[in-house]
């Protein structure tokens, strides 16, 4: 896939995502704390897949199992990202760098549980 141009809110969230460093963004009206795990492409949209540690969902709160707190957002809906440093960065152990649920059909960056990320293309 050719990228002309990136949306504003990638920039931010891929230093997050590199730096471990969670984020508070406005996302369809909601204020959420994400950790940013990956970033690329579904069906031609940038797309991120967040671990919600925070804030508010679109269905209320948040579930209890850490397994089920993975979030899609369409990078061209975050109205904004913030740095939020009174938090510590959170993962599921269900998480797979790999194949991040779905949610990416083309990877750009994503969080790997050893070493460096790893940036695709």
């Amino acid at each position: 896939m050719t990228i002309t141009s990136l949306p504003a809110a990638w920039g931010p969230l891929e230093a997050a995502l590199r730096q471990r460093r969670p984020v508070r963004v406005s996302y369809h009206g909601h204020q959420r704390l994400i950790c940013p795990h990956a970033l690329g492409w579904k069906n031609g949209k940038a797309m991120l897949l967040g671990y919600q540690t925070g804030g508010h969902t679109s269905t209320g709160t948040l579930p209890a199992a850490a397994t089920n707190r993975w979030r899609n957002f369409f990078v061209d809906d975050i109205d904004a990202v913030t740095a939020e440093h009174a938090s510590t960065w959170q993962t599921a152990p269900n998480y797979n760098a790999a194949h991040p649920f779905n949610a990416i059909d083309e990877l750009t960056v994503a969080v790997t549980p050893a070493g460096p990320d790893t940036r695709v293309g």
